[in-house]
């Protein structure tokens, strides 16, 4: 399985996984110049922004720590992008989810909601 069909699994795991939770998937490879959300969808309450790593089970780096602060501040930016475009009265927020896939299957979907917030950064939503 090619990589790009790896993350495409992973991120549509997470689309059913986050529709069973009633969350409705506004747009899924959000990308302006220099970033990409993968996900992001809301409920009611919350406009998430989703980032979606895929990993094989035996992965040196996990799909958490692969979202390091540079990761971060691209997705933020891409984020303030997205709700000036898409004024929202929906309190955003930050997610991200670990697919663990071998052999084309899923093992597992581990997910943090909330997972970092804007600190340290120079976006105000």
């Amino acid at each position: 399985m090619k990589a790009s069909e790896t993350g495409k699994l992973g991120e549509e795991k997470v689309c059913a996984y986050l529709e069973e939770l009633g969350y409705r998937i506004v747009v899924r490879n959000y990308r302006i110049r220099g970033g990409e959300i993968d996900i992001i969808a809301e409920n009611g309450e919350y406009i998430a922004f989703v980032e979606v790593k895929s990993r094989k089970p035996d992965s040196l780096v996990t799909g958490f720590e692969a979202v390091n602060r540079r990761k971060k501040g691209l997705i933020i930016r891409t984020a303030a992008d997205y709700c000036c475009k898409n004024p929202s009265t929906l309190q955003p927020r930050f997610d991200v989810a670990q697919v663990i896939i071998d052999d084309g299957k899923v093992n597992s979907i581990d997910y943090i909601f909330n997972a970092y917030d804007t600190t340290g950064y120079n976006f105000i939503f």
